[in-house]
């Protein structure tokens, strides 16, 4: 155990009430996403495949964190929602600070909508425009840098399964 999380045991067994510094915290974002477990996922362009590496968020609580807090994400990585069902859904940026580029895919893995160059830390709804069951989130200007455009194809075993 890191020394300043025993001091804070050690305060708490005494019923004193112990306030871990928020850096600390934060501090372990970036290990933990550096981590973290990825997947494949390619993208059928006209300009020919594209490949990632994706962390993919299938229940609540991962879909409610996504990127929040994270500083850095590689420029082949990204994050995959997937939704589980077809239907409209929304996105929003709070606590997130990293600009991304929001691609919104159909069940059977055609990217529907493209929100590019979103504003990091705002509220602002970024809608789908229509059903879709996941959204794959890259760094802001990838989609236009790699010619990512509604009609590709995205290939991974979540849209295989459907």
């Amino acid at each position: 155990m890191p020394s300043h999380l025993a001091a804070a045991a050690a305060i708490i067994g005494l019923g004193l009430i112990a306030v871990i510094p928020v850096s600390v915290v934060c501090a372990q974002a970036p290990v933990q996403a550096a981590t973290a477990k990825t997947e494949p996922l390619t993208i059928t362009t006209k300009a020919g495949p594209k490949r990632f590496a994706v962390e993919v968020m299938r229940d609540d609580a991962g879909r409610s964190r996504g990127l929040m807090f994270r500083r850095h994400m590689a420029a082949d990585h990204g994050m995959l929602f997937d939704f589980e069902r077809d239907e409209p859904v929304t996105m929003w940026m709070k606590n997130t600070y990293l600009p991304l580029d929001m691609v919104f895919i159909r069940p059977d893995g055609t990217v529907s909508h493209i929100a590019a160059d979103t504003e990091p830390l705002s509220t602002a709804i970024i809608p789908s425009g229509g059903p879709v069951v996941a959204v794959l989130e890259l760094n802001a200007g990838t989609a236009a840098k790699l010619g990512i455009q509604p009609g590709d194809h995205v290939e991974h075993a979540l849209f295989r399964a459907r």
